[in-house]
């Protein structure tokens, strides 16, 4: 039974700490002009790995990620649905090729470098689909040991860290369009967050395609479950209806379910329902959000942690994640045309 006396148990501390590091950040960028997301991280990165996190804030600092989906489901107020009908096919094609290039370079580097095949699939699907998220759900489906998991994971993060820096960096230098930068930011990043907080970070119109476009690529998180557990069984021979068996609750479990909430705002919004006002005040709300997701985020990168990390996942992955970044900056440049979604 769990004793909810215990200070870890209360949410309102952790969450005024999340408050206190988003205020200081917007009080930085009203002299300094860089986004306030961006430093409302790096401030959570500096108190988190100088002082840690104590114990009475670790329930409310924890809610970040899901403050983080709330902000992703409010924000569905403020999507034209128009441009997602545009953008439907395209979007598809383009996150469709994305993940199944990174997954399978990630899959064949890594058995060609000699990384186990548990720890290759894990890898593939952080990179491919949606950071730590996808390497949870696939450890589930094929029964990766904790070991495995916390080597995959540490990787990501790694990468998380780096490209929340360098891809706002390489978009400046240049000179993406906005929607050309949120959607290679959403194609290619790993986790939620960093994508999100890159693009707005770039721009408000790149950090809605950027969601948008990840959205779309945090839906294969089941299928990718499946077919890695369906593999996976396969490879040890067991039967075939033991890979079927409890099938669809997997797609359900591993299916990030707040992709439905955006849709069900974008929905409503779309409708005419809501008023221009009500459309600002949560277009306020879900900035408020993500400064306090990122906040959380922020404290929640640890150093050490990234340092456990293995030279071999860190090669696979970057080699991957050049080539695969590369190529779809060439596409979306020269072949496609943003102005067809604008």
């Amino acid at each position: 039974m769990v004793n909810r006396s215990e200070p870890e148990q209360f949410v309102l501390p952790g969450l005024g700490v999340l408050a206190v590091i988003g205020l200081a950040a917007r009080t930085v960028t009203a002299v300094v002009p860089v986004s306030h997301l961006i430093v409302a991280i790096f401030i959570g990165v500096i108190i988190g790995n100088i002082y840690g996190v104590p114990r009475w804030a670790l329930a409310g600092v924890g809610t970040n990620k899901l403050l983080l989906e709330a902000g992703i489901v409010i924000m569905g107020a403020n999507v034209a649905l128009g441009r997602v009908i545009a953008a439907g096919p395209k979007i598809l094609i383009l996150v469709t090729a994305t993940v199944v290039t990174t997954i399978v370079s990630v899959e064949v580097l890594a058995r060609g470098t000699g990384i186990r095949n548990k720890v290759g699939s894990l890898l593939a699907a952080g990179s491919g689909i949606c950071g730590v998220s996808a390497v949870v759900a696939t450890a589930g489906s094929i029964e990766a040991d904790e070991k495995q998991i916390a080597y995959a994971a540490a990787t990501v993060l790694l990468f998380d860290a780096l490209t929340l820096i360098i891809y706002p960096a390489i978009g400046h230098i240049l000179g993406l369009s906005d929607t050309i930068f949120g959607i290679w930011a959403g194609l290619t990043m790993f986790s939620t967050g960093p994508v999100a907080a890159a693009g707005f970070a770039f721009s408000n119109t790149a950090g809605k395609w950027a969601l948008l476009v990840k959205l779309t690529r945090n839906a294969l998180i089941g299928v990718a479950a499946i077919g890695y557990a369906l593999y996976y069984f396969h490879e040890s021979k067991n039967a075939t209806k033991q890979a079927a068996y409890g099938g669809w609750s997997r797609l359900w479990n591993s299916f990030p379910k707040f992709v439905l909430g955006f849709l069900a705002v974008m929905l409503v919004a779309n409708a005419g329902i809501l008023s221009p006002e009500h459309r600002s005040s949560l277009k306020h709300a879900s900035d408020w959000l993500f400064l306090f997701a990122f906040s959380g985020l922020g404290l929640e990168i640890r150093f050490d942690e990234l340092r456990s990390t293995g030279l071999k996942p860190v090669l696979v992955v970057l080699i991957s994640l050049i080539g695969v970044s590369s190529l779809c900056l060439f596409v979306l440049m020269t072949i496609f045309d943003p102005t067809s979604l604008s």
